[in-house]
Formats: C-alpha cells, structure tokens, sequence
C-alpha cells in the first residue's frame, strides 16, 4: 500500500510536469482510495488479484475526485505502479489508454468493466 505522502509527491510531480493545481480536496476519500484495494470481509481479501487491486485504486481515483486537479493522471499511475509492483504492466496504444481513463471518469464503464479491460491489457514484465 502507498503512503499518503508518496501520494501526495507522485501528484506534486505529476502537476509541475503537465500543469494544474497542487493539492488534495478530500483526505478522507484519498485514504479511503488507497485502502480501497486492500480491504477484506471476514478474513478475505476483497480485491484479491493484482488486477482487481488495480481496478478498485483507479476507479476511487477518477469517481471520488480527491484531488483539486490531476486526478486522471494520478489516478493512472497510481495503478499502474500498483501493477508494476506485481511485475505487470499496460500494453495498450496511448489512445487506448486515453480512452480507457476517460470513460472511468465519465462513469462509462465501472469496476467490471475496468477489471475486463485491464485483463485483455496487462503483460506479465520479466522479473
């Protein structure tokens, strides 16, 4: 799990690279999307796999809005250094990523349907 300090660097990083304003609207709904993945239910994991860990961090992000500005961004590197932690990683045309973000944040396509497209687009890295 990332730290809200590592959060909160990753997003500063991220805005002076491609603009925006600095800081968080809403701590709790952060916290409450980088505890998202790793919740359980009566000793079971929720989001079990790597990917559904992925979908569930990205999908807080970019529907909670926790950031003032950059949430799409951090949002997606956020998951995708959660996949790369498990040696995984996005094989897709950066239109199809664009893509991908944007219809997370315009409520087109939900959690199952983010899990299905992370599915069909995520590589196995060498180790």
């Amino acid at each position: 799990m990332m730290t809200l300090g590592e959060v909160e660097r990753i997003h500063r990083v991220l805005i002076a690279e491609f603009g925006g304003t600095t800081g968080i609207r809403d701590k709790a709904s952060l916290e409450a999307a980088l505890a998202r993945p790793f919740q359980t239910f009566d000793g079971n994991e929720l989001y079990p796999s790597p990917i559904t860990k992925a979908a569930s961090l990205i999908e807080s992000i970019l529907t909670n809005h926790p950031f003032l500005d950059g949430n799409k961004r951090t949002g997606y590197v956020l998951m995708r250094l959660l996949l790369l932690r498990d040696h995984l990683d996005i094989n897709a045309t950066q239109e199809e990523k664009y893509s991908f973000v944007i219809h997370i944040a315009t409520g087109k396509i939900a959690f199952e349907a983010i899990v299905d497209w992370l599915t069909l687009h995520t590589i196995t890295l060498n180790k």
